[in-house]
């Protein structure tokens, strides 16, 4: 397949990179300029033998290297099949990745009046100077097993996922929209662990207005934030004396009205999960500190991008005979 042909697939069909062409043409402008600022800062920094701009030019242009990346965090293709794809080498491929995928992530999460979220503090004063609510949640991406007879083998066995994992911390709206995605650590760490690691219990003390909705891994954690961490009653005991079956009610519907608020958290990590970068990482796991927040970013940028105006249907004939 030619360049301009590859080029063309991903830019027109939204499904080769999970994003529409407005998108894209907002991702070139903003970031073609920074990559070649990043790129003439490191021929710089270096002793040089041929002047500036002599040389051989690049096989592979900056929206070509955009497209690649989101290709390969979109569907997870190998770097072969994309070297193949763009009509470059494996190792061109790997360094252009490589160049992007920092960038997209630190792009940070859009959210309304463009404004763009980069760290968990920011996360928190956005949701306090508006009184919204948050949903926190953590989402586990698979990694390779690290090599026998090294030392912290067993740090990325989940107990739950029951596999090698990476754990990533993720925040949303009460849309579900996403907000913040990342701190990751290894798959053995618990929740509780992750947030308190991450400085979020820090951040919540200063901001009284900022709550986040929580499920049953982090029970404990509104004592520690003074209420801004709530998090669901606990459930009933078969060994627990028996109530009323009105109080018994009464606590149920409780724990089901904070779980139909806390669902949509579950729908923007499933968003994540559409891109396959995160669904199973088979890259070298020192990659996945970057890889969510540029994902994340990608997923916001499009959650909030605006729609297409889709045409109006006409309206249906009433039967005759009747009123209009």
């Amino acid at each position: 397949m030619s360049r301009s042909l590859a080029r063309a697939a991903a830019v027109v069909d939204r499904r080769v990179t999970g994003l529409s062409p407005q998108v894209l043409a907002e991702l070139v402008a903003e970031l073609g300029p920074r990559w070649q600022t990043c790129r003439d800062a490191r021929l710089a920094g270096r002793p040089r033998r041929r002047a500036v701009g002599a040389g051989a030019r690049h096989r592979l242009v900056f929206v070509d290297r955009l497209l690649a990346t989101l290709v390969h965090l979109r569907h997870g293709v190998t770097y072969d099949v994309l070297a193949c794809w763009f009509g470059v080498s494996r190792s061109t491929i790997t360094r252009a990745i490589g160049e992007v995928r920092p960038l997209l992530a630190e792009r940070g999460c859009t959210v309304e009046d463009g404004i763009r979220l980069h760290t968990l503090a920011d996360v928190v004063a956005y949701l306090g100077a508006r009184e919204q609510v948050g949903l926190l949640d953590a989402t586990e991406v698979r990694v390779r097993r690290p090599a026998a007879h090294k030392a912290g083998r067993a740090r990325f066995v989940s107990g739950k996922a029951r596999a090698n994992t990476v754990k990533a911390l993720v925040i949303t709206d009460a849309g579900g929209r996403l907000l913040s995605c990342g701190h990751t650590l290894p798959g053995s760490i618990h929740d509780l662990t992750q947030v308190r690691q991450a400085g979020l219990v820090e951040l919540l003390a200063p901001i009284p207005g900022a709550t986040l909705l929580a499920d049953a891994g982090y029970q404990g954690l509104s004592a520690q934030t003074a209420g801004a961490v709530r998090t669901p009653r606990p459930a009933r005991r078969k060994n627990q004396l028996p109530v009323p079956p009105a109080l018994a009610a009464a606590h149920e519907a409780e724990r089901r009205a904070h779980s139909a608020q806390r669902i949509r958290v579950e729908h923007g990590i499933s968003h994540l999960k559409n891109w396959r970068a995160l669904s199973r990482h088979l890259g070298r796991r020192d990659h996945l500190d970057n890889m969510p927040r540029a994902v994340a970013g990608l997923v916001s940028s499009q959650e909030r991008a605006p729609r297409p105006d889709q045409p109006r249907r006409p309206p249906k004939a009433l039967p005759a005979g009747t009123a209009g």
